[in-house]
């Protein structure tokens, strides 16, 4: 070590001192050198919509794994006897609460009871006529934007099981902050009974 470094701190500590050395170059090189890493990966990964994130390694997961659970009911057509059908089916159903959890509570609550969005457990509806619009209002979205249309992001099946799990929410009337929003429609129709499993 070169005499005009053999500078002494003016402390003692239980009779240890410490040299007053300047930091070496290579520590103040990896110090900006990081830095720069750090805001160029900010930029990179939350910018760039080509960038493989971990978050889209899990939505390529789930959906893999969804196109599997499909596998055993095929095609879900997005009409009235097909919501209605599933609207009574646990199993299936928590797929479409799962995908409304995730997608949906921003705006209409983690009930259904509406904060941004209109509340789902009343008799009234602003872009709903029939149950099969649920499904409709879902893929293509409504009021110019407001509520966005989901076919790019969702499954075709994915958009028929959150209909169906949107309209078992129907008839709680829970309370919400926007109150009841559209017109008042007539009840769901009955679930058509399914002969085949009586048998």
């Amino acid at each position: 070590m070169s005499q005009a470094q053999d500078i002494l701190l003016d402390h003692n500590y239980d009779g240890i001192q410490e040299y007053d050395n300047p930091t070496p170059g290579w520590w103040w090189l990896l110090l900006y050198g990081s830095v720069v890493f750090s805001v160029a990966y900010f930029l990179f990964y939350t910018f760039n919509p080509e960038a493989e994130t971990i978050w889209k390694e899990h939505e390529a997961a789930v959906a893999a794994d969804l196109r599997l659970q499909f596998g055993e009911i095929g095609d879900l057509a997005a009409d009235e006897a097909t919501i209605l059908k599933y609207m009574n089916d646990q199993k299936w159903l928590a797929v479409g609460k799962s995908t409304f959890a995730a997608r949906c509570v921003s705006c209409h609550g983690a009930t259904g009871n509406g904060l941004v969005g209109p509340n789902m457990t009343d008799d009234s509806y602003k872009n709903v006529k029939v149950i099969e619009d649920i499904a409709r209002v879902i893929a293509n979205g409504a009021a110019n934007g407001a509520m966005p249309a989901w076919k790019n992001q969702l499954h075709p099946n994915e958009i028929v099981l959150t209909a169906a799990y949107m309209a078992s929410l129907r008839g709680q009337n829970l309370a919400g902050p926007r109150g009841a929003e559209g017109d008042a429609i007539p009840p769901w129709p009955k679930a058509p009974v399914d002969t085949a499993e009586k048998k």
